[in-house]
């Protein structure tokens, strides 16, 4: 139960997190962006909870 077990799921709710806020501000780039920042952190947390089920 190290925090290395745990680095992968730091990592995508982090990129889901700033994805969000980068949704949250009203600018038409930085919202695209956001966009695409959290489906890539919830394609990546799906992955790694799939590869732990396995």
């Amino acid at each position: 139960m190290a925090l290395q077990d745990h680095i992968d799921d730091v990592e995508s709710t982090f990129l889901i997190t700033v994805g969000f806020v980068l949704f949250v501000i009203p600018e038409p780039a930085t919202s695209a962006l956001g966009i695409a920042m959290m489906l890539l952190g919830i394609v990546w947390w799906f992955d790694e909870w799939r590869a732990d089920e396995v």
